[in-house]
């Protein structure tokens, strides 16, 4: 869904989710864990390619869940007479996103029933016995507001965390067919050929990208106009998609505001292993943990820089981590 979709709201009715909720959701995956697993996970078990400490076999299953849930958006993306529906902070959502999703969550649950799984439509489901030491993050249409006006500039956000970290990401935009991946230890790819970054090193030389002007409000308005007003250009409009221009060499710097972890943990690994750099406005690491105290306070961070080097992130995280009034 769209980067900028809950400008002002709490927490997700899902991530606040009462513990009895999260309880009820643990045991319908043991339920399903009846197996002792399927291929995937006993591959992932033999140390498959995992050197840098994400099995190939998880990489491999991450574009299979892209190619799945491509095959859900295609099928939706300008169609006639899509309906529109309005979720509780007025932020649209499609049978499209919802399904996409509930494609991807079954996978998971099949493949892989001791990871947890956190979406943007569907909330946080702690895997068999309530683990979330893997646990996949799904924005099964991120720019929900350029896939229902049309524009392909939308894509499908896949993450793996490991205790929180975000070590594997695909960004997939099926109708242009270009397919960005991000692994920990390895450089990235897009539709498999090695991408990198940029050098730009003074901000007064950087193209800047975020969703939307009315992703900032109050003091984050403040930090991001002055930061606007020291870089080449700001523009808007791209949603994910930036993050992968960024990755590419086309552009500098995003700078987003009022964000879920569904909307940017895919597109760590694909910065980073870019060789770029993706902190929040502090300058700290991105991180995420699906358990109960997650569901229960929607505790996460909202606001990220991605940028091309070392020197811009210092530069932004100085602009957007002052007190201005």
């Amino acid at each position: 869904a769209s980067c900028a979709s809950a400008r002002g709201a709490s927490a997700p009715r899902l991530m606040r989710a009462n513990g009895a909720r999260a309880r009820e959701v643990v045991r319908g995956r043991a339920r399903r864990a009846t197996r002792a697993g399927s291929s995937v996970a006993r591959r992932a078990s033999g140390g498959d390619g995992d050197d840098d400490g994400v099995p190939d076999v998880y990489v491999e299953f991450a574009k299979r869940l892209a190619i799945e849930a491509g095959k859900v958006t295609t099928k939706y993306f300008r169609a006639d007479a899509l309906a529109v529906l309005d979720k509780s902070d007025a932020s649209p959502v499609t049978i499209a996103d919802q399904t996409a999703e509930a494609v991807m969550r079954a996978m998971v649950t099949k493949e892989l029933p001791t990871h947890a799984i956190f979406g943007e439509e569907h909330g946080i489901e702690l895997g068999a016995g309530g683990e979330s030491e893997w646990t996949w993050v799904f924005d099964p249409i991120d720019g929900t507001k350029s896939f229902i006006t049309g524009k392909p500039l939308w894509g499908t956000l896949i993450a793996l965390l490991h205790n929180g970290e975000p070590v594997l990401g695909v960004l997939d935009q099926p109708v242009l067919k270009e397919q960005w991946v991000g692994v920990k230890g390895r450089q990235s790819t897009m539709n498999g050929k090695p991408i990198k970054v940029k050098p730009c090193e003074n901000l007064g030389d950087a193209f800047m990208y975020s969703t939307t002007p009315l992703m900032f409000e109050g003091m984050n308005k403040a930090r991001y106009e002055k930061l606007a007003s020291e870089v080449k250009i700001p523009m808007f409009g791209c949603d994910c998609y930036a993050y992968g221009l960024l990755a590419m060499g086309f552009c500098d710097l995003v700078v987003e505001a009022d964000l879920k972890p569904y909307d940017y943990m895919a597109l760590v690994p694909i910065v980073k292993g870019a060789g770029g750099m993706m902190t929040d406005w502090k300058g700290e690491e991105l991180k995420f943990t699906a358990d109960a105290a997650a569901i229960e306070s929607g505790s996460y961070q909202g606001e990220v820089i991605a940028a091309c080097d070392e020197k811009i992130l210092a530069k932004c995280v100085r602009v957007l981590s002052k007190t201005l009034f």
